[in-house]
Protein backbone atom coordinates (compact mmCIF):
# COMPACT_ATOMS: atom_id res chain seq x y z
CA UNK A 1 0.00 0.00 0.00
CA UNK A 2 1.63 3.47 -1.03
CA UNK A 3 1.47 6.22 1.90
CA UNK A 4 0.44 9.66 1.56
CA UNK A 5 1.60 11.98 4.88
CA UNK A 6 0.08 15.41 5.08
CA UNK A 7 1.12 17.86 7.69
CA UNK A 8 -0.85 21.05 6.99
CA UNK A 9 0.98 22.64 9.64
CA UNK A 10 4.52 22.60 7.47
CA UNK A 11 3.97 24.77 4.73
CA UNK A 12 6.47 26.63 1.84
CA UNK A 13 4.82 29.05 0.32
CA UNK A 14 1.77 29.71 -1.61
CA UNK A 15 1.20 27.82 -4.45
CA UNK A 16 1.27 30.37 -6.63
CA UNK A 17 -1.87 30.66 -9.35
CA UNK A 18 0.38 31.70 -11.89
CA UNK A 19 1.77 28.39 -12.05
CA UNK A 20 -1.06 27.22 -13.84
CA UNK A 21 -0.29 29.49 -16.70
CA UNK A 22 -0.74 29.37 -20.45
CA UNK A 23 1.30 30.11 -23.81
CA UNK A 24 -0.43 31.75 -27.09
CA UNK A 25 2.00 31.38 -29.97
CA UNK A 26 1.58 32.86 -33.28
CA UNK A 27 2.05 29.13 -34.50
CA UNK A 28 0.04 26.94 -36.93
CA UNK A 29 -3.79 27.11 -35.36
CA UNK A 30 -3.23 28.38 -31.79
CA UNK A 31 -4.45 32.25 -32.75
CA UNK A 32 -6.12 32.14 -35.46
CA UNK A 33 -8.63 29.66 -36.16
CA UNK A 34 -7.99 28.99 -31.97
CA UNK A 35 -8.58 31.70 -30.51
CA UNK A 36 -9.73 34.22 -33.05
CA UNK A 37 -11.90 34.18 -35.56
CA UNK A 38 -13.18 37.56 -36.49
CA UNK A 39 -16.12 39.51 -35.83
CA UNK A 40 -17.50 38.55 -38.93
CA UNK A 41 -16.99 34.71 -38.59
CA UNK A 42 -20.20 32.38 -38.36
CA UNK A 43 -18.64 30.66 -35.09
CA UNK A 44 -20.04 32.48 -31.94
CA UNK A 45 -17.40 34.74 -30.56
CA UNK A 46 -17.50 38.04 -28.45
CA UNK A 47 -15.21 40.83 -30.51
CA UNK A 48 -13.73 38.23 -32.62
CA UNK A 49 -12.53 35.65 -29.83
CA UNK A 50 -14.12 32.50 -29.94
CA UNK A 51 -16.69 32.14 -26.84
CA UNK A 52 -16.74 28.62 -26.57
CA UNK A 53 -12.47 28.29 -26.02
CA UNK A 54 -13.05 31.97 -23.63
CA UNK A 55 -15.70 30.62 -21.71
CA UNK A 56 -13.19 26.88 -21.37
CA UNK A 57 -10.22 28.73 -19.96
CA UNK A 58 -12.89 30.96 -17.53
CA UNK A 59 -13.90 27.60 -16.03
CA UNK A 60 -10.07 26.43 -15.67
CA UNK A 61 -9.11 30.16 -14.13
CA UNK A 62 -6.52 30.65 -16.60
CA UNK A 63 -4.33 33.32 -14.82
CA UNK A 64 -1.69 34.79 -17.36
CA UNK A 65 -1.69 33.84 -20.70
CA UNK A 66 2.01 34.39 -22.75
CA UNK A 67 1.91 36.08 -26.18
CA UNK A 68 3.24 36.38 -28.89
CA UNK A 69 5.65 33.45 -28.71
CA UNK A 70 7.83 31.75 -29.07
CA UNK A 71 10.30 31.86 -31.22
CA UNK A 72 7.52 34.32 -32.97
CA UNK A 73 8.55 37.12 -30.35
CA UNK A 74 11.63 37.82 -31.47
CA UNK A 75 10.94 38.53 -35.41
CA UNK A 76 7.31 40.13 -34.16
CA UNK A 77 7.12 44.04 -34.75
CA UNK A 78 4.07 45.45 -32.52
CA UNK A 79 3.44 48.09 -34.89
CA UNK A 80 2.16 46.00 -37.45
CA UNK A 81 -0.43 44.80 -35.64
CA UNK A 82 -2.47 47.90 -34.50
CA UNK A 83 -4.68 50.25 -36.34
CA UNK A 84 -7.02 49.56 -39.16
CA UNK A 85 -7.06 46.01 -40.31
CA UNK A 86 -6.99 46.64 -43.83
CA UNK A 87 -3.63 48.04 -43.30
CA UNK A 88 -1.88 46.04 -41.31
CA UNK A 89 1.33 44.88 -42.94
CA UNK A 90 1.39 41.30 -43.66
CA UNK A 91 4.51 39.44 -42.98
CA UNK A 92 5.66 35.52 -43.46
CA UNK A 93 6.18 33.62 -40.26
CA UNK A 94 9.23 31.66 -41.68
CA UNK A 95 9.62 30.15 -38.17
CA UNK A 96 6.18 28.20 -38.50
CA UNK A 97 5.21 26.97 -41.42
CA UNK A 98 6.05 29.68 -43.90
CA UNK A 99 2.15 30.95 -44.24
CA UNK A 100 1.41 34.73 -44.20
CA UNK A 101 0.73 36.51 -41.26
CA UNK A 102 -1.36 39.17 -41.48
CA UNK A 103 -1.42 40.98 -38.06
CA UNK A 104 -5.05 41.46 -37.80
CA UNK A 105 -4.31 39.88 -34.02
CA UNK A 106 -2.18 42.14 -32.58
CA UNK A 107 -1.60 44.04 -29.46
CA UNK A 108 -5.45 45.40 -28.48
CA UNK A 109 -6.87 42.25 -29.74
CA UNK A 110 -4.18 39.97 -27.28
CA UNK A 111 -4.94 42.19 -24.28
CA UNK A 112 -8.76 42.10 -25.01
CA UNK A 113 -9.18 38.32 -24.72
CA UNK A 114 -7.43 38.67 -21.46
CA UNK A 115 -9.82 41.05 -20.24
CA UNK A 116 -12.62 37.97 -21.56
CA UNK A 117 -10.73 35.45 -20.34
CA UNK A 118 -9.77 37.31 -17.09
CA UNK A 119 -5.91 36.42 -16.98
CA UNK A 120 -2.95 38.59 -16.85
CA UNK A 121 -0.99 39.55 -19.90
CA UNK A 122 2.37 38.56 -20.45
CA UNK A 123 3.99 39.95 -23.12
CA UNK A 124 7.04 38.94 -24.09
CA UNK A 125 9.22 41.55 -26.51
CA UNK A 126 11.46 41.18 -29.33
CA UNK A 127 14.97 41.38 -28.59
CA UNK A 128 16.41 39.53 -31.81
CA UNK A 129 15.80 41.32 -34.53
CA UNK A 130 14.25 44.78 -32.88
CA UNK A 131 15.33 47.18 -31.06
CA UNK A 132 15.48 49.01 -27.98
CA UNK A 133 13.43 51.92 -28.67
CA UNK A 134 10.77 49.08 -30.77
CA UNK A 135 10.40 48.04 -27.07
CA UNK A 136 10.38 50.70 -24.88
CA UNK A 137 7.49 52.47 -26.98
CA UNK A 138 5.64 49.61 -27.00
CA UNK A 139 5.74 49.42 -23.38
CA UNK A 140 4.79 53.11 -23.39
CA UNK A 141 1.63 52.40 -25.91
CA UNK A 142 0.37 49.75 -23.21
CA UNK A 143 1.24 51.65 -19.74
CA UNK A 144 1.11 55.03 -19.97
CA UNK A 145 -1.16 57.67 -19.06
CA UNK A 146 0.86 60.27 -21.09
CA UNK A 147 -0.36 62.50 -24.05
CA UNK A 148 2.84 61.65 -25.84
CA UNK A 149 2.81 60.97 -29.21
CA UNK A 150 2.91 57.08 -28.81
CA UNK A 151 -0.03 57.59 -26.53
CA UNK A 152 -1.65 59.08 -28.82
CA UNK A 153 -1.88 56.40 -31.46
CA UNK A 154 -3.63 54.21 -28.80
CA UNK A 155 -6.45 56.39 -28.50
CA UNK A 156 -6.40 56.87 -32.03
CA UNK A 157 -6.85 52.80 -32.41
CA UNK A 158 -9.97 53.22 -29.53
CA UNK A 159 -8.04 52.43 -26.16
CA UNK A 160 -8.03 56.02 -23.95
CA UNK A 161 -7.13 54.16 -21.15
CA UNK A 162 -3.56 52.36 -20.12
CA UNK A 163 -3.64 49.20 -19.63
CA UNK A 164 -1.50 48.40 -17.04
CA UNK A 165 0.64 45.16 -18.29
CA UNK A 166 3.02 44.03 -15.76
CA UNK A 167 4.67 41.23 -16.92
CA UNK A 168 6.94 41.62 -19.97
CA UNK A 169 9.77 38.80 -21.10
CA UNK A 170 13.30 40.85 -22.33
CA UNK A 171 13.49 38.10 -25.27
CA UNK A 172 13.16 34.54 -25.81
CA UNK A 173 15.18 31.45 -26.64
CA UNK A 174 17.74 34.23 -27.16
CA UNK A 175 20.69 31.27 -27.04
CA UNK A 176 18.74 30.00 -30.37
CA UNK A 177 16.04 30.95 -32.49
CA UNK A 178 16.10 34.41 -30.77
CA UNK A 179 19.75 35.15 -32.07
CA UNK A 180 22.01 32.73 -31.51
CA UNK A 181 23.58 34.78 -28.72
CA UNK A 182 26.29 33.94 -26.09
CA UNK A 183 25.28 34.07 -22.42
CA UNK A 184 27.82 37.24 -22.28
CA UNK A 185 26.25 38.53 -24.68
CA UNK A 186 22.51 38.28 -23.58
CA UNK A 187 23.07 39.78 -20.56
CA UNK A 188 24.63 42.39 -21.48
CA UNK A 189 21.67 43.18 -24.15
CA UNK A 190 19.40 42.52 -21.57
CA UNK A 191 20.64 44.82 -18.93
CA UNK A 192 20.82 47.74 -22.01
CA UNK A 193 16.34 46.94 -22.97
CA UNK A 194 15.58 46.41 -19.56
CA UNK A 195 16.69 50.43 -18.70
CA UNK A 196 14.39 51.61 -21.13
CA UNK A 197 11.58 49.58 -20.09
CA UNK A 198 10.02 52.06 -17.83
CA UNK A 199 7.30 52.28 -14.87
CA UNK A 200 4.82 54.43 -15.58
CA UNK A 201 2.23 55.58 -12.75
CA UNK A 202 2.13 52.65 -9.94
CA UNK A 203 2.69 50.08 -12.25
CA UNK A 204 6.16 48.45 -11.64
CA UNK A 205 6.97 45.81 -14.83
CA UNK A 206 7.86 42.74 -14.11
CA UNK A 207 11.60 42.34 -16.05
CA UNK A 208 11.85 38.82 -17.24
CA UNK A 209 15.43 37.29 -18.49
CA UNK A 210 15.23 34.86 -21.09
CA UNK A 211 16.73 31.78 -19.30
CA UNK A 212 18.51 28.81 -19.65
CA UNK A 213 17.47 25.56 -22.19
CA UNK A 214 16.94 22.61 -20.23
CA UNK A 215 20.42 21.73 -18.31
CA UNK A 216 22.32 24.38 -19.59
CA UNK A 217 23.93 25.83 -16.62
CA UNK A 218 26.48 27.64 -17.73
CA UNK A 219 23.91 29.83 -19.17
CA UNK A 220 22.36 30.20 -15.76
CA UNK A 221 25.38 31.13 -13.97
CA UNK A 222 26.24 33.55 -16.38
CA UNK A 223 23.01 35.47 -16.60
CA UNK A 224 22.66 35.66 -12.96
CA UNK A 225 26.23 36.60 -12.05
CA UNK A 226 26.43 39.65 -14.94
CA UNK A 227 22.32 40.60 -14.72
CA UNK A 228 20.69 39.19 -11.73
CA UNK A 229 20.14 42.64 -10.01
CA UNK A 230 18.36 44.01 -12.83
CA UNK A 231 15.83 41.13 -13.44
CA UNK A 232 12.78 39.97 -11.23
CA UNK A 233 12.51 36.31 -12.76
CA UNK A 234 14.49 33.74 -14.65
CA UNK A 235 13.14 31.56 -17.50
CA UNK A 236 13.88 27.88 -18.19
CA UNK A 237 12.24 25.55 -20.99
CA UNK A 238 11.67 22.24 -21.06
CA UNK A 239 10.11 19.69 -23.42
CA UNK A 240 9.23 15.72 -22.44
CA UNK A 241 10.57 14.48 -26.05
CA UNK A 242 9.91 10.39 -25.48
CA UNK A 243 12.69 10.03 -28.58
CA UNK A 244 15.24 12.12 -30.28
CA UNK A 245 14.09 15.42 -31.82
CA UNK A 246 14.28 14.12 -35.42
CA UNK A 247 11.70 11.19 -34.54
CA UNK A 248 10.18 12.06 -31.38
CA UNK A 249 7.41 9.60 -31.61
CA UNK A 250 3.85 9.43 -32.02
CA UNK A 251 1.32 11.44 -30.04
CA UNK A 252 -1.25 8.25 -29.75
CA UNK A 253 0.51 5.06 -30.92
CA UNK A 254 3.27 4.34 -28.60
CA UNK A 255 4.53 1.17 -26.68
CA UNK A 256 4.34 0.82 -23.13
CA UNK A 257 8.21 1.67 -22.52
CA UNK A 258 7.53 4.80 -24.71
CA UNK A 259 4.14 5.25 -22.31
CA UNK A 260 7.24 5.02 -19.03
CA UNK A 261 9.95 6.81 -20.69
CA UNK A 262 7.58 10.02 -21.36
CA UNK A 263 6.22 10.02 -17.66
CA UNK A 264 10.39 9.50 -16.61
CA UNK A 265 11.51 12.11 -18.56
CA UNK A 266 8.64 14.83 -17.61
CA UNK A 267 9.87 14.10 -14.03
CA UNK A 268 13.49 15.41 -14.99
CA UNK A 269 11.96 18.70 -14.54
CA UNK A 270 12.57 18.66 -10.74
CA UNK A 271 16.21 17.92 -11.02
CA UNK A 272 16.20 20.70 -13.39
CA UNK A 273 14.47 23.23 -11.54
CA UNK A 274 16.48 22.05 -7.82
CA UNK A 275 20.20 22.56 -9.93
CA UNK A 276 19.04 25.88 -11.79
CA UNK A 277 18.04 27.47 -8.62
CA UNK A 278 21.10 26.53 -6.51
CA UNK A 279 22.76 28.58 -9.20
CA UNK A 280 20.49 31.03 -8.39
CA UNK A 281 20.99 31.01 -5.20
CA UNK A 282 24.28 31.51 -4.87
CA UNK A 283 23.20 35.09 -6.75
CA UNK A 284 20.43 36.08 -5.01
CA UNK A 285 20.32 34.50 -1.44
CA UNK A 286 17.33 36.47 -0.28
CA UNK A 287 15.59 34.41 -3.61
CA UNK A 288 14.55 38.12 -4.79
CA UNK A 289 14.58 36.63 -8.46
CA UNK A 290 11.78 33.83 -9.10
CA UNK A 291 12.04 31.20 -11.90
CA UNK A 292 9.16 31.07 -15.00
CA UNK A 293 8.94 27.77 -16.65
CA UNK A 294 7.30 29.35 -19.49
CA UNK A 295 7.24 26.66 -21.90
CA UNK A 296 6.73 23.20 -20.65
CA UNK A 297 5.24 19.83 -22.14
CA UNK A 298 5.09 16.87 -24.42
CA UNK A 299 6.42 17.29 -27.76
CA UNK A 300 5.41 14.95 -30.29
CA UNK A 301 5.13 13.71 -33.76
CA UNK A 302 2.63 15.90 -35.38
CA UNK A 303 -0.95 13.91 -36.46
CA UNK A 304 -0.29 12.39 -40.00
CA UNK A 305 -1.30 14.76 -42.94
CA UNK A 306 -0.84 17.79 -40.65
CA UNK A 307 1.79 20.80 -41.38
CA UNK A 308 4.74 20.24 -39.97
CA UNK A 309 5.43 23.93 -38.69
CA UNK A 310 2.06 23.83 -37.17
CA UNK A 311 2.66 21.31 -34.40
CA UNK A 312 -1.08 20.03 -34.26
CA UNK A 313 -0.56 16.73 -31.87
CA UNK A 314 -3.27 14.68 -30.03
CA UNK A 315 -3.22 14.55 -26.80
CA UNK A 316 -3.76 11.39 -24.91
CA UNK A 317 -4.27 9.98 -21.20
CA UNK A 318 -0.28 9.91 -21.02
CA UNK A 319 -0.10 13.60 -21.33
CA UNK A 320 -2.35 14.12 -19.17
CA UNK A 321 -0.08 11.79 -16.54
CA UNK A 322 2.75 14.25 -17.87
CA UNK A 323 0.58 17.16 -16.35
CA UNK A 324 0.14 15.86 -13.12
CA UNK A 325 3.44 14.81 -12.66
CA UNK A 326 4.68 18.29 -13.47
CA UNK A 327 2.25 20.55 -11.59
CA UNK A 328 3.49 18.14 -8.33
CA UNK A 329 6.53 19.14 -9.05
CA UNK A 330 6.24 22.69 -9.46
CA UNK A 331 3.94 22.88 -6.01
CA UNK A 332 7.24 21.16 -4.33
CA UNK A 333 9.32 24.34 -5.63
CA UNK A 334 6.38 26.78 -5.18
CA UNK A 335 8.74 28.72 -2.56
CA UNK A 336 10.61 29.32 -6.12
CA UNK A 337 8.64 29.19 -9.11
CA UNK A 338 6.41 31.77 -9.47
CA UNK A 339 4.97 31.30 -12.89
CA UNK A 340 4.81 28.59 -15.95
CA UNK A 341 3.28 27.86 -18.90
CA UNK A 342 2.17 25.12 -21.11
CA UNK A 343 3.09 24.85 -24.71
CA UNK A 344 0.18 25.65 -25.73
CA UNK A 345 -3.06 27.09 -25.11
CA UNK A 346 -4.93 25.21 -28.48
CA UNK A 347 -4.35 22.97 -30.99
CA UNK A 348 -0.66 23.16 -30.27
CA UNK A 349 1.53 20.73 -28.85
CA UNK A 350 0.18 19.64 -25.47
CA UNK A 351 -2.32 22.00 -26.27
CA UNK A 352 -5.57 22.03 -23.60
CA UNK A 353 -8.25 22.87 -26.17
CA UNK A 354 -8.34 21.75 -29.74
CA UNK A 355 -10.72 23.14 -32.72
CA UNK A 356 -12.09 22.24 -36.16
CA UNK A 357 -13.81 24.92 -37.52
CA UNK A 358 -16.85 25.40 -34.98
CA UNK A 359 -16.22 22.27 -32.65
CA UNK A 360 -13.87 22.45 -29.84
CA UNK A 361 -13.24 19.51 -27.79
CA UNK A 362 -11.29 19.61 -24.33
CA UNK A 363 -8.51 17.44 -23.85
CA UNK A 364 -6.87 15.18 -20.88
CA UNK A 365 -4.92 17.55 -19.98
CA UNK A 366 -7.47 20.57 -20.26
CA UNK A 367 -9.15 18.36 -17.27
CA UNK A 368 -5.89 17.81 -15.17
CA UNK A 369 -5.83 21.74 -15.21
CA UNK A 370 -9.09 21.85 -13.99
CA UNK A 371 -8.78 18.98 -11.05
CA UNK A 372 -5.99 21.68 -10.11
CA UNK A 373 -7.56 24.89 -10.00
CA UNK A 374 -8.14 24.84 -6.33
CA UNK A 375 -4.32 24.94 -5.63
CA UNK A 376 -4.14 28.13 -7.19
CA UNK A 377 -3.08 30.84 -4.51
CA UNK A 378 -3.46 28.10 -1.93
CA UNK A 379 -1.21 27.08 0.90
CA UNK A 380 1.06 24.07 -0.01
CA UNK A 381 0.71 21.44 2.37
CA UNK A 382 3.28 19.49 3.26
CA UNK A 383 3.04 16.68 0.94
CA UNK A 384 5.10 13.18 1.85
CA UNK A 385 4.56 10.48 -0.64
CA UNK A 386 5.89 6.33 -0.11
CA UNK A 387 5.03 4.47 -3.32
CA UNK A 388 6.84 1.30 -4.97
CA UNK A 389 7.93 2.04 -8.17
CA UNK A 390 6.36 0.57 -11.49
CA UNK A 391 7.88 1.17 -15.04
CA UNK A 392 10.17 -1.00 -18.03
CA UNK A 393 13.63 -1.39 -17.41
CA UNK A 394 15.21 1.76 -16.89
CA UNK A 395 11.93 4.07 -16.68
CA UNK A 396 10.72 3.44 -13.09
CA UNK A 397 8.98 6.15 -11.09
CA UNK A 398 6.70 6.20 -8.00
CA UNK A 399 3.71 5.10 -8.87
CA UNK A 400 2.15 7.67 -6.86
CA UNK A 401 2.38 11.29 -7.54
CA UNK A 402 0.75 14.12 -5.39
CA UNK A 403 0.56 17.38 -4.09
CA UNK A 404 -1.58 19.22 -1.56
CA UNK A 405 -2.80 22.73 -0.37
CA UNK A 406 -4.77 23.82 2.00
CA UNK A 407 -7.26 27.30 1.99
CA UNK A 408 -9.96 28.49 4.07
CA UNK A 409 -9.38 25.34 6.59
CA UNK A 410 -10.19 22.81 3.98
CA UNK A 411 -7.35 20.37 2.03
CA UNK A 412 -7.28 19.56 -2.03
CA UNK A 413 -5.43 16.60 -2.62
CA UNK A 414 -4.36 15.93 -6.32
CA UNK A 415 -2.60 12.43 -6.90
CA UNK A 416 -2.32 10.30 -9.87
CA UNK A 417 -1.56 6.85 -10.43
CA UNK A 418 0.77 6.47 -13.67
CA UNK A 419 0.50 2.68 -13.68
CA UNK A 420 -0.78 1.35 -16.87
CA UNK A 421 -2.67 -1.58 -15.21
CA UNK A 422 -2.41 -1.69 -11.76
CA UNK A 423 -5.11 -0.44 -9.11
CA UNK A 424 -3.47 1.99 -6.37
CA UNK A 425 -4.18 1.64 -2.93
CA UNK A 426 -3.26 4.33 -0.76
CA UNK A 427 -3.60 5.58 3.28
CA UNK A 428 -3.55 9.17 3.20
CA UNK A 429 -3.03 10.32 7.14
CA UNK A 430 -3.23 14.15 7.99
CA UNK A 431 -1.13 15.06 10.84
CA UNK A 432 -2.68 17.18 13.26
CA UNK A 433 -6.29 16.87 12.47
CA UNK A 434 -8.65 14.27 11.53
CA UNK A 435 -10.39 14.51 8.06
CA UNK A 436 -13.77 15.27 7.59
CA UNK A 437 -16.00 15.34 4.58
CA UNK A 438 -14.45 14.03 1.29
CA UNK A 439 -15.59 14.90 -2.30
CA UNK A 440 -13.95 13.34 -4.99
CA UNK A 441 -13.48 13.39 -8.60
CA UNK A 442 -11.27 11.80 -11.20
CA UNK A 443 -10.58 12.12 -14.99
CA UNK A 444 -9.24 7.82 -15.56
CA UNK A 445 -8.86 6.04 -18.95
CA UNK A 446 -6.22 4.19 -21.04
CA UNK A 447 -2.93 5.35 -21.60
CA UNK A 448 -4.04 5.73 -25.46
CA UNK A 449 -7.50 7.43 -25.21
CA UNK A 450 -7.48 10.79 -26.19
CA UNK A 451 -10.84 13.00 -27.06
CA UNK A 452 -11.34 13.72 -30.56
CA UNK A 453 -14.30 15.20 -32.17
CA UNK A 454 -17.35 13.78 -31.84
CA UNK A 455 -15.71 11.11 -29.80
CA UNK A 456 -14.96 12.75 -26.05
CA UNK A 457 -14.94 9.85 -23.89
CA UNK A 458 -12.12 11.40 -21.11
CA UNK A 459 -14.34 13.25 -18.77
CA UNK A 460 -14.04 14.65 -14.94
CA UNK A 461 -16.67 11.95 -13.46
CA UNK A 462 -17.44 12.24 -9.34
CA UNK A 463 -15.44 10.08 -7.47
CA UNK A 464 -16.09 7.89 -4.38
CA UNK A 465 -13.54 4.83 -3.68
CA UNK A 466 -12.45 5.95 -0.58
CA UNK A 467 -13.36 6.07 2.68
CA UNK A 468 -12.26 7.25 6.49
CA UNK A 469 -10.83 4.38 8.00
CA UNK A 470 -9.18 5.13 11.87
CA UNK A 471 -8.65 8.64 11.12
CA UNK A 472 -6.65 7.68 8.10
CA UNK A 473 -8.46 8.07 4.62
CA UNK A 474 -7.98 5.00 2.26
CA UNK A 475 -8.51 5.58 -1.22
CA UNK A 476 -8.75 2.79 -4.32
CA UNK A 477 -7.33 4.84 -7.59
CA UNK A 478 -7.96 3.07 -10.45
CA UNK A 479 -4.66 2.70 -13.01
CA UNK A 480 -3.55 5.94 -15.73
CA UNK A 481 -5.82 8.34 -13.25
CA UNK A 482 -5.97 11.91 -11.88
CA UNK A 483 -7.65 12.35 -9.03
CA UNK A 484 -8.63 15.70 -7.03
CA UNK A 485 -9.95 15.22 -3.10
CA UNK A 486 -11.49 17.77 -0.79
CA UNK A 487 -11.07 16.98 2.47
CA UNK A 488 -12.91 19.34 5.17
CA UNK A 489 -11.19 18.80 8.40
CA UNK A 490 -12.57 17.17 11.24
Amino acid sequence: MAKITLHPGRCKGTINKNLFGHFSEHLGRCIYQGIFVGKDSPIPNVNGMRKDVVDALRNIKAPVLRWPGGCFADEYHWEDGIGPQEARKRMVNTHWGGVVEDNSFGTHEFLELCSQIGCEPYINANVGSGTIREMSEWVEYINSDGDSTVVKRRWENGRKDAWNVKFWGVGNENWGCGGNMRPEYYADEYRRYQTYCRNYGNNKLYRIACGPNVDDYRWTEVLMRNAGHYMDALTLHYYTVTEEWADKGSATEFTKEQYYKTLYKSAYMDELITKHLQIMDRYDPNHRVGLIVDEWGTWHNVEPGTNPGFLYQQNTMRDALVAAITFNIFAGHCDRVVMANIAQTVNVLQSVILTEGDQMVLTPTYHVFDLYKAHQNAKAVDCHVEAENVGVDKWQLPQITAAASENDGVITLTCANISECVHAHISVSTIGCAPGAVVGRILAGKPHDFNDFGDTKLQLLPFSDFKIENDQLKINLPPCCVAELTISKE
